[in-house]
């Protein structure tokens, strides 16, 4: 059977820092000039229905880094939308491809997708998770402090697939995680209730005081208010995430050496500033970087499997 990413819940703990483990050490390699082609002749093949820069780019990268190549469909060239039925195009593109990633609006359809495919498929995004970014968030907090352990993580603004999958390899790797979001925009008592019933000793709480919570971070981080398919909802949004922003005023509640993280695209302006973002303890675009990175480790942990 083949290894499939569709939520980090797919990972054990073990799994998960073998993954981060093999990421990293490619990415020393690549650094001194050194890209192994482990994989010649594979095929990723990627299905979106959502945009992107750096989902889609660090990828495909990433396997053309490994000797491969990619292929990208969009939810029509693939026929997902209505033309065939999802058993027909998932028996037929797993065929080809060594890889699928899929960026969906639906999380169910990933998990369906895999369910029929005959080749790894990895959640590339949902509504629900995204645990890629959670995954390269950890290699980037590994590279950044050494250890996982201990750390305080803040996410300021909304409980989203972002929040979620932080939420959730916080609980996995022994790092307490605090989301400061204002009502209406919680995590939902099920997944707390869930992630509290696998990882007993885990650290995840909600608040709606964003200078009380960063008091004792590690790490501020912050995602978009409205994220793609909630256009409708924005001026809703921007008026509740009022007093939410990450600015000047919301660090200084913050340990000087707290870092920043957001996984992009950023509204300037909106949920952070520019001197937050562009300042001297971001880590925004080394975060930005490892996608790539993350993605090279990844592959090659799922393809070892099947080699």
């Amino acid at each position: 059977m083949p290894r499939h990413l569709t939520s980090l819940l797919d990972l054990s703990t073990i799994e998960l820092m073998s993954v981060l483990d093999t990421a990293a050490d490619l990415k020393a390699r690549y650094k001194v000039g050194d890209r192994p082609q482990l994989f010649p002749g594979r095929v990723l093949a990627q299905l979106f229905e959502k945009p992107s820069l750096r989902t889609r780019n660090s990828f495909e990268a990433a396997m053309v880094n490994l000797g491969g190549g990619g292929i990208f469909l969009t939810t029509a060239e693939a026929g997902l939308n209505g033309r065939e039925s999802l058993h027909d195009v998932a028996t037929v593109l797993s065929s080809y491809s060594d890889i699928i990633t899929m960026r969906t609006f639906s999380h169910t359809l990933i998990e369906q997708f895999a369910a029929l495919s005959s080749c790894p498929v990895i959640n590339a995004l949902s509504d629900d998770r995204h645990p890629c970014q959670a995954l390269t968030d950890l290699m980037t907090l590994r590279e950044v402090f050494g250890e996982l352990a201990g750390l305080h993580i803040v996410f300021v603004g909304d409980g989203n697939n972002v929040a979620i999958s932080l939420a959730t390899a916080c609980a996995m790797t022994g790092m307490k995680f605090t989301l400061a979001v204002p009502a209406g925009f919680e995590l939902s008592a099920a997944f707390l209730s869930d992630l509290k019933a696998r990882y007993p000793d885990s650290d995840v709480s909600q608040t709606g005081d964003p200078h009380e919570a960063v008091a004792t971070a590690n790490v501020i981080y912050t995602d978009v208010w409205a994220s793609m398919g909630q256009e409708e909802e924005a001026e809703r949004r921007i008026k509740a995430f009022t007093g939410f922003q990450v600015n000047r005023e919301l660090t200084k509640s913050a340990p000087a050496e707290a870092k920043f993280m957001h996984d992009l695209p950023a509204k300037r302006g909106l949920e952070v500033t520019d001197e937050v973002i562009d300042g001297d303890q971001s880590i925004v675009f080394l975060q930005a970087e490892n996608r790539m990175h993350l993605a090279r480790g990844l592959f090659t942990w799922m393809l070892s499997a099947d080699s």
